[in-house]
């Protein structure tokens, strides 16, 4: 979460939309992406205990008159059927002084395969306002989730994250840290294989010099 602030600095962020997880759900945060023009839209949980209990509370016992703008998606792949509804509403609008606070959201994701069924809630705030319709909100939050869900696979797969002995102090931060700018680099030379590219790389020690912009010398 610390390092959150520097990185959004060094983006441009006008007429972005930045997704995140409960980590990026910090007020500093949410002003900072508001401040450079852009808008936010993050998930909510228990390191905000009030947001998350005035969130939960509006969608299981929402106030007379309230209604809520729904979508849902349908996906199928293979033997998995999975469905996801987001309910969006503005009657948390400017909460708490949450910075450019327009909308909450509530989405659930229920996924079938094999006859058992497991069923996910989040709960999201976002700058965008209510003329941003629940069906874009929908796809934001699923490009997001399918974004994160790429980005785990490499770390946990091909970097073997999950292996790592790693874990005193704050070394574990740091060794993530490595492993997203590695793959910021790699991505940005164009590479879509991370494995490809590393196994290219023990072959090559040399082409991870000049990704980096290092072209050593030739003597005699």
């Amino acid at each position: 979460m610390g390092v959150a602030p520097g990185v959004l600095a060094a983006l441009p962020l006008r007429d972005r939309i930045v997704t995140g997880d409960a980590l990026y759900c910090q007020r500093d945060v949410c002003d900072q992406i508001c401040a450079a023009g852009g808008d936010y839209l993050v998930v909510v949980k228990a390191n905000q205990p009030q947001l998350y209990g005035d969130i939960t509370l509006l969608f299981a016992e929402p106030p007379p008159g309230e209604t809520f703008a729904t979508a849902t998606q349908r996906d199928h792949h293979g033997d998995r059927h999975e469905v996801r509804q987001l309910w969006a509403s503005t009657a948390l609008r400017g909460y708490s002084a949450w910075p450019g606070a327009q909308q909450v959201c509530k989405i659930e994701r229920t996924t079938t395969r094999r006859g058992k069924t497991t069923r996910q809630v989040r709960y999201l705030i976002t700058s965008l306002g209510p003329s941003i319709d629940p069906e874009t909100l929908l796809r934001h939050v699923r490009s997001h989730w399918g974004i994160e869900n790429r980005l785990h696979y490499v770390r946990d797969v091909t970097f073997g994250e999950d292996a790592s002995q790693v874990r005193s102090g704050a070394a574990p931060q740091i060794m993530a840290a490595l492993r997203n700018c590695v793959l910021a680099i790699l991505r940005q030379a164009g590479w879509t294989n991370i494995a490809a590219a590393l196994r290219q790389i023990a072959w090559q020690p040399g082409l991870a010099l000049a990704l980096l912009g290092i072209h050593p010398g030739i003597t005699k």
